[in-house]
């Protein structure tokens, strides 16, 4: 149901499932973004509900009142279910689950904001689809929903009519694509320029990620690489050498790295030095240190990485994460 401006427009409700513990930017962020459309001729109806229809207290303790229950309440042309904390850590309950599957049923679209994705995967309304979550638990959800393909990098993901959205402020970004779809790119381009966001960031959300994140590797001969170029980053660590340095074969010592780490020797040590590069730059190196400390040949091999990982250059990674210090 595309909607456009003009008097007389009916209104197209919103509905945003909420529930004790739910974040609350998950449920004010894609809010506002529908209600500052409505400047600009849009007609949405923002409504709130929850599984019971009482209200709810969300993770940072605000009282949360509802316009009712998910039954009692008209049915939505937008079903979003707004994410927690709890449900990474734990099971999401059954009548969560279950207070989905109704109002799902009669949107024309569904979507969740950020771990809203583990209630949606719970109710099996995300089996066989393509999906994404917070980058941190992006591994969880792939186990929990293991017929879910799950996209560990993208902002938002849609597939057909369902849309799931990575950590927190991503759920901004998605709204202003539904809001793009409803009403067009002009008047998604006033939103975002009103809640001075961008209408859309560059790169995935792997640019967030936590350096060297994940658990060591398990066999001491890994564990021995990593210490060996964290120490120094700039050394020759070719799979000969590799492989010479810890006396074993280039063949056993690749099996080893496809084995536990499912990648290459030679990206392994990449990796690491961008890791580190990435390190340096939140710190405050130029570009250019950086990639003489992290061991990359030149600033061009280091700009080319970060172009395959982030979708950026060192320098414009710097600029977004380096400082919230204004020049």
């Amino acid at each position: 149901m595309a909607q456009s401006s003009g008097k007389g427009q009916e209104e197209t409700r919103v509905a945003i499932l909420v529930y004790d513990g739910v974040t609350l930017l998950d449920v004010a962020g894609p809010a506002e973004v529908f209600q500052e459309a409505n400047r600009f001729g849009a007609h949405y109806k923002i409504v709130l509900v929850s599984p019971t229809g009482g209200d709810v207290v969300s993770n940072l303790g605000v009282k949360i009142a509802v316009d009712g229950s998910v039954t009692d309440t008209p049915p939505a042309d937008t079903f979003l279910v707004a994410g927690s904390d709890l449900f990474p850590r734990n099971p999401v309950p059954w009548d969560l689950a279950d207070a989905t599957r109704v109002p799902v049923a009669a949107a024309r679209r569904v979507a969740s904001i950020c771990t809203g994705a583990f209630v949606l995967g719970a109710a099996g309304l995300l089996d066989g689809k393509r999906a994404t979550t917070h980058w941190k638990v992006t591994h969880v959800l792939a186990a929990r929903c293991p017929t879910v393909q799950v996209d560990k990098d993208a902002i938002y993901v849609k597939d057909g009519s369902t849309y799931t959205s990575a950590g927190v402020t991503a759920g901004i970004d998605l709204a202003l694509a539904l809001v793009e779809e409803d009403l067009g790119a002009d008047v998604a381009r006033d939103v975002a320029r009103h809640l001075v966001v961008y209408m859309q960031r560059a790169g995935g959300q792997s640019q967030f990620s936590a350096p060297l994140q994940g658990p060591p590797p398990r066999s001491p001969a890994l564990r021995t690489i990593t210490d060996l170029v964290t120490a120094n980053p700039g050394g020759n660590y070719s799979l000969g050498e590799l492989a010479k340095h810890l006396n074993v074969s280039t063949r056993h010592l690749t099996r080893i790295f496809h084995d536990e780490l499912s990648t290459a020797p030679a990206r392994y040590v990449e990796s690491i030095r961008f890791e580190m590069a990435r390190a340096l730059l939140d710190q405050g190196h130029t570009a250019t240190q950086a990639a003489v400390r992290a061991g990359f040949p030149n600033y061009e091999s280091m700009r080319r990485v970060f172009a395959k990982k982030l979708s950026m250059s060192p320098s414009a990674y710097q600029r977004r994460f380096g400082t919230t210090r204004r020049a």
